[in-house]
């Protein structure tokens, strides 16, 4: 693992990291809107001042998120998937006491399973630090209070893990909606031993993917946890 995370650092010596919040903050911005290109690499690399290897690594993991798609002749495209991470126009923006607990789980899963490639490149010792103690005193709690402000709280880890502002304040709207009366109702109701159970197992399998660098397997298993609980929340079958 140390040597991936020293890889990860080169990557921010280079200004990737740089080009990396530049890009995602005009997309959360809406200046990138879909069907947008973008400038040519070699533009980039004078632009940031970075190796043309460094904006190539970039771009992967745009286009790992699907955000951008390339095609060799034609460009590097904004895609409309990035039009879901854009910030509304604040007249329009829904206040976070009028969505539901349904509205969230739909946007979570858009946006959550986003977060680990961004982790596995910048996710340090710390990060995962905090993601274990998080795990721990989940399963140590006592009562669902308890296990829910941790499980919060291991979410939140994810997010700081990104070391991009935007999963942050995202993680804070969903905090604001998970406040509701509404969802922790539905929460005591469907937090069996049984489901608490299968959460902590998923939780350390989307942790265990993160520390191996496996953003694949660890956006897999996020999803997977995102619907599971979707379907306890709302007693939806298999």
């Amino acid at each position: 693992m140390t040597d991936r995370i020293n890889i990860s650092g080169q990557i921010r010596l280079l200004g990737g990291k740089k080009l990396a919040d530049y890009l995602a903050g005009e997309i959360v911005a809406g200046k990138l809107k879909p069907g947008m290109k973008l400038p040519p690499e070699r533009e980039l690399s004078d632009r940031f001042n970075i190796s043309r290897g460094a904006v190539r690594r970039v771009l992967a993991l745009f286009r790992q998120q699907q955000l951008i798609s390339q095609s060799i002749g034609s460009g590097t495209f904004v895609t409309e998937r990035a039009a879901l991470l854009a910030n509304p126009d604040p007249q329009d923006q829904v206040s976070a006491i009028s969505t539901s607990p349904a509205e969230l789980m739909v946007a979570r899963q858009l946006i959550e399973p986003l977060m680990p490639g961004l982790i596995v490149q910048n996710a340090t010792v710390m990060d995962f630090q905090r993601m274990a103690e998080c795990i721990a005193r989940s399963e140590a709690a006592l009562t669902i209070e308890e296990f829910e402000h941790w499980d919060e709280q291991l979410h939140k880890a994810l997010a700081h893990a990104t070391h991009n502002s935007f999963f942050v304040q995202v993680l804070n709207l969903t905090n604001q909606v998970r406040a509701q009366g509404e969802w922790g109702r539905l929460k005591r109701n469907s937090l069996t031993p049984e489901n608490r159970h299968c959460y902590e197992v998923q939780h350390r399998e989307i942790v265990a993917a993160l520390t191996d660098r496996d953003a694949g397997l660890a956006r897999k298993r996020l999803l997977e946890h995102l619907q599971q609980i979707e379907m306890n929340l709302f007693g939806i079958k298999n």
